[in-house]
């Protein structure tokens, strides 16, 4: 039985718990239409690996300031100095490859589990990863139940959210760093290639059937969590990379349910 295993135990609740996370918090990076925001947050944040190689410090912790950064930089960069977000994002995202690289390169010696930051490797998280990935679910749950209105009202319609007296550019900010944080600490599972797929297909999937926000983040989560865990047990039954089996799935799935759609049109 692979459950016997403390690695695969963690495993298990790892993709649990991301799943949660990708549900919801990549609900809201679709309605906004931020996919490409995402994208180079996740890739910016290999700058802060880089530099963390470096030093010696933590690359989970290089990638958190530098996926922090990058989000908030792309905020201020569309909104004072008149910069179109897409070229913020690309010009960020460009900056953090290359810093990223330019680190790796200095870095004396072999820069260990660089293609696990890359690719993923969810059999390879720890305890604390795990710990990590809960607080990080619990965080994302609640202040969606808490903050529901203003995250509706900022997603939709950001002109109504001003005049009820939201605060969209802070509840905007917030939110890009909650989607960098969830994106970083989701990078040692899946990695930085594939973690997008997480964090969008499932959402574009639940759309097919859905279109209230907090309906979507609830059929979202469960898309994920199925999705996730039978790419998880595929994966481990044919020896295949975890992270690419899940896309795999993820994509063939949002196939098989279009092609269904448009049969029964």
């Amino acid at each position: 039985m692979f459950l016997e295993y403390d690695f695969m135990r963690n495993a298990v609740f790892a993709m649990f718990l991301l799943s949660v996370i990708a549900g919801i918090v990549g609900t809201y990076i679709v309605v906004r239409r931020m996919v490409f925001v995402a994208g180079g947050i996740t890739h910016a944040s290999f700058g802060g690996i880089g530099i963390a190689y470096y030093l010696g410090m933590s690359p989970i912790v290089g990638a958190l300031v530098f996926a922090v950064l990058t989000a908030l930089g792309a905020e201020c960069l569309g909104c004072k100095a008149r910069v179109r977000t897409d070229s913020a994002i690309a010009m960020l995202w460009s900056l953090g490859m290359a810093v990223g690289v330019i680190f790796m390169f200095l870095t004396p010696g072999y820069a260990p589990n660089l293609m696990g930051f890359m690719f993923g490797d969810i059999l390879a998280v720890s305890d604390v990863d795990v710990v990590s990935l809960l607080i990080m679910a619990l965080i994302v749950i609640c202040g969606a139940l808490l903050f529901y209105r203003p995250i509706m009202y900022t997603s939709f319609s950001p002109a109504y959210a001003r005049i009820a007296g939201w605060r969209v550019r802070l509840i905007s900010s917030l939110m890009s760093v909650v989607v960098a944080v969830a994106i970083v600490l989701s990078i040692k599972a899946v990695g930085i290639v594939l973690i997008l797929s997480m964090f969008t297909i499932p959402q574009s999937i639940a759309n097919f059937f859905v279109g209230r926000l907090n309906r979507m983040m609830i059929l979202s989560t469960i898309i994920s969590v199925v999705g996730g865990m039978a790419g998880l047990a595929i994966a481990v039954m044919l020896n295949l990379p975890v992270g690419a089996v899940v896309t795999a799935f993820l994509v063939i799935l949002l196939i098989i349910i279009r092609l269904i759609i448009k049969i029964k049109k």
